[in-house]
């Protein structure tokens, strides 16, 4: 079982748009086990398969800090029928990324959701089209009022693409509202490298905006052009695979 569990997980990449190139072409491994249950040990509760317990790549045991999310992953790997397919299991490869590497350094991942801050999506709008002028504002315009009012964090505004500095106050007020627990902040790390967005994860980590509405959110741009040029049938299905990231971790947020 170690070998063939680390043939199906190794070498997943961390990044969404490369998962979704390798799920293109994914060599699949047979379903390899008969029963999925839930072990509790410590103060975690891992996964076993036919008695025997799952690894991460890096050879961690895969295991939930609650029951609730042990149970969602144990889900994910029953919903597994004649093949094991990583491109369906979102939920454990940021279990896995989580395990193996946010644990071992929260500091360096909470530094990187930081440094989104400096130059989030929601800061940098299009001075024309008005259409899309007013899309943005629809969209982004209430996670900066929750910044604002939730989190004492006021930020500038930007046409175009030109790097602005951020007041050190409102960076400062936001950093702060980054989860430290290994859990949470992998999620939101997580969220924040599919959305482009910072605020956007941290306004769906606090409640404040639901996951379609993040998602819609972060796809304003991307939206207006295909309304002007037509749906992009391969776009939308890569979107499609990187909704399913945005799910699992949202599932993390709830169940921790």
């Amino acid at each position: 079982m170690r070998d063939i569990f680390e043939d199906v997980f190794k070498n997943q990449p961390l990044d969404p748009t490369e998962v979704t190139r390798r799920a293109m072409r994914p060599q699949l491994r047979r379903r390899f086990y008969e029963r999925v249950e839930i072990e509790a040990v410590d103060d975690a509760f891992r996964i076993v398969l036919d008695g025997r317990p799952v690894r991460t790549p890096a050879r961690h045991a895969l295991a939930a800090p609650t029951r609730a999310l042990a149970q969602a992953l144990a889900a994910e790997w029953e919903a597994q029928r004649d093949v094991v397919d990583p491109a369906r299991m979102p939920l454990t490869r940021l279990a896995n990324t989580i395990i193996d590497g946010v644990l071992e350094a929260p500091g360096a991942v909470a530094a990187e959701v930081e440094r989104y801050l400096a130059c989030d999506l929601v800061f940098y709008r299009a001075s024309a089209p008005a259409g899309l002028v007013a899309r943005q504002g629809a969209a982004w315009d209430p996670v900066l009022a929750w910044a604002r009012d939730a989190l004492g964090a006021r930020f500038v505004l930007a046409e175009g693409i030109v790097f602005v500095t951020q007041p050190p106050q409102a960076l400062a007020a936001a950093g702060a509202a980054i989860p430290r627990a290994p859990w949470p902040l992998g999620a939101v790390h997580s969220m924040t490298t599919l959305t482009g967005s910072a605020l956007i994860a941290l306004a769906v980590a606090a409640g404040a905006l639901s996951v379609d509405a993040a998602w819609a959110a972060a796809h304003v741009d991307e939206d207006w052009n295909m309304d002007f040029w037509g749906r992009d049938e391969p776009a939308l299905e890569r979107r499609a695979f990187r909704f399913a990231e945005m799910q699992a971790a949202a599932t993390v947020l709830q169940a921790t």
